[in-house]
C-alpha cells in the first residue's frame, strides 16, 4: 500500500524551509553528480533516476544544506523495510535517541508524528517528527522534524530501498541481491555554523545509523534464516 504526500512530483514537499525573501536565489541539489561512498560509478548509474525522483530538493538561499548517503546491505529489502517504516520505533537503527512515544491509537500512516527524546551529550534534546511519505510498494519513507529541542531547523529526510546484484565473489563470479539504501536530507544551517559544518555533523548522524541498519537487518535475516524461515523481519 502506498501512502505519501507526493514524494518529489511536486517541489513543494522538498522546498519548505525556513521563510525567504523574493530576491534569495532558488536552486536545486544534483545529487547524482557525486558516487556516494560504499557504491561504485556503475552501481550508482543503474539508481540514478531514483536520485533524481525521491532526491531531489529546493534550496532557497545559501542558508541551506543537503546530502545524500547510501548503505549496501546484504539482506532481503522486506527485512530492511520491515525496519526503516516502522516509525514508532526509530531507535530500533538510529543511534542517539533515547525513546519514542506515540499518541494513543496510534497508527503509522502519512501525517502521524512521533516525539523522540534524544541522548545526552548532543546539541539537542527533544524531537517532535512529521511521517511524510510512506510507500509499501515502492519503498519509501520521508519525515521531517516539525519541532522540538534541537538545532536541526525545517529537517526532511528521504530514505529508499533497492535491490541491486553484487559479486559474491568465489569463483564462477556468482551474483546475489543486496540492498541498497539511500537516504537523503535537507536542513537549514544554524546561525553561527557553516554549511561544511552542518552537513558533517548531519552526515555523521546519517551514516551511523545506517551502519546500525545493516547490522540490526542482517541479524533478522540470519535468524529467519536459522529458523527456516523464508525472509525474517520486523514486528
Amino acid at each position: 500500500m502506498a501512502e505519501n504526500s507526493d514524494p518529489l512530483s511536486t517541489a513543494e514537499h522538498h522546498g519548505e524551509g525556513a521563510p525567504r525573501s523574493a530576491e534569495e536565489p532558488i536552486t536545486t541539489t544534483n545529487h547524482g553528480r557525486t558516487t556516494p561512498s560504499g557504491l561504485t560509478p556503475e552501481e550508482f548509474k543503474s539508481l540514478k533516476h531514483y536520485v533524481t525522483e525521491f532526491h531531489t530538493y529546493l534550496i532557497h538561499g545559501g542558508r541551506r544544506c543537503s546530502s545524500l548517503l547510501a548503505q549496501k546491505i546484504h539482506a532481503p529489502r522486506d527485512v530492511v523495510w520491515s525496519i526503516v517504516r516502522r516509525f514508532d520505533k526509530p531507535q530500533t537503527y538510529k543511534h542517539f535517541i533515547k525513546s519514542c512515544a506515540v499518541k494513543e491509537g496510534f497508527q503509522i500512516v502519512v501525517g502521524c508524528t512521533r516525539d523522540v527524546n534524544v541522548i545526552s551529550g548532543l546539541p539537542a534534546a527533544t524531537s517532535t517528527e512529521r511521517l511524510d511519505i510512506l510507500d509499501d510498494d515502492r519503498y519509501v519513507f520521508g519525515f521531517s522534524i516539525i519541532g522540538g529541542e534541537h538545532r536541526l531547523r525545517n529537517y526532511r529526510s528521504v530514505t529508499t530501498l533497492h535491490e541491486l546484484p553484487v559479486s559474491a565473489g568465489g569463483e564462477g563470479g556468482s551474483e546475489e541481491i543486496c540492498t541498497v539504501v539511500l537516504e537523503s536530507y535537507v536542513v537549514d544551517v544554524p546561525e553561527g555554523n557553516t554549511e561544511e559544518d552542518t552537513r558533517l555533523f548531519a552526515d555523521t548522524v546519517v551514516k551511523l545509523n545506517l551502519q546500525k541498519l545493516s547490522a540490526v537487518a542482517v541479524g533478522l535475516a540470519s535468524d529467519a534464516a536459522a529458523g527456516g524461515g523464508s525472509g525474517g523481519g520486523m514486528r
